[in-house]
């Protein structure tokens, strides 16, 4: 299901890129931006170049990322290329800032879907996530801040303008991405229960999470009760409840935003 979705996500950059940047010359984010700014100055096809400058990332990924992600990652970068290879490219719009938006916006859609299905479009995306998880900063923001390279080589080869558009698109790429992705938001979790002991248990098992226990006592009902308190990631908490409700119905759950975490905390 998850490769299903990923390759639904590779359809959705490809055609972000081949019918609203590469036309006007916009770049991409990543090495797909590179593979168009080579797609556009050789003979090469731009899927090609893809597949092959994220061959040594994926490497990477494999050792760094694990099993799960990298093989989605390489189900993303291949049937990425086949698609920029086999759609056309087509002007939809005649207006160069509209392409640029509108490029940016659904390329971080698709951008998103796989991020958030556990894989990566490859290249500067396997950085972004290894440097997102020793670090407060998010996926999205990383890859707007690598990717400045990227519009001052398109700002000499081309021009300026060219440039500032491709800034444009990589921004809106950024923020759509975090917008889908949320991974990066750590929340943390007060559960109050009488059942403190049995869901501890179940939390640690299937939750690689620390957990502090306090004990308490219920204001109005005198009753004993064992306080848990986690930061976890937004796409955890609903596991987390169900584990909770499961043992008992009547538990307070109190779930607010974390700021910052200084300390260990690990990044799935």
């Amino acid at each position: 299901m998850k490769n299903l979705i990923v390759i639904l996500g590779s359809l959705i950059v490809a055609f972000a890129f081949n019918f609203f940047l590469v036309p006007y010359g916009i770049l991409s984010s990543g090495i797909s931006g590179i593979a168009i700014l080579f797609g556009l100055l050789t003979p090469f096809d731009i899927g090609l170049i893809n597949l092959i400058l994220n061959l040594p990332l994926i490497v990477l990924g494999y050792i760094k990322l694990g099993k799960e992600i990298t093989i989605n990652t390489i189900t993303c970068v291949v049937s990425l290329s086949i698609f920029l290879y086999a759609l056309p490219v087509v002007m939809v719009a005649d207006n160069l800032l509209l392409s640029s938006i509108f490029g940016g916006v659904i390329g971080g859609i698709g951008i998103g879907i796989i991020l958030k299905y556990s894989g990566s479009s490859g290249g500067l995306d396997i950085i972004a996530i290894l440097i997102s998880r020793i670090s407060n900063v998010s996926v999205g923001m990383l890859l707007t801040g690598m990717n400045g390279v990227i519009v001052l080589i398109s700002g000499a080869i081309f021009d300026w303008n060219i440039a500032l558009y491709t800034m444009l698109s990589i921004y809106l790429t950024g923020r759509v991405i975090d917008t889908i992705h949320t991974n990066h938001i750590k929340l943390t979790m007060q559960i109050v229960t009488s059942k403190g002991d049995v869901i501890r248990q179940e939390l640690l098992k299937t939750i690689y999470r620390g957990i502090t226990i306090t004990n308490g006592y219920g204001g109005y009902t005198q009753e004993q009760k064992q306080i848990l308190m986690m930061v976890v990631t937004r796409y955890e908490t609903m596991q987390i409840k169900e584990i909770v409700r499961k043992h008992d119905k009547k538990a307070f759950i109190n779930i607010y935003e974390t700021v910052e975490v200084d300390g260990e905390f690990a990044k799935n």
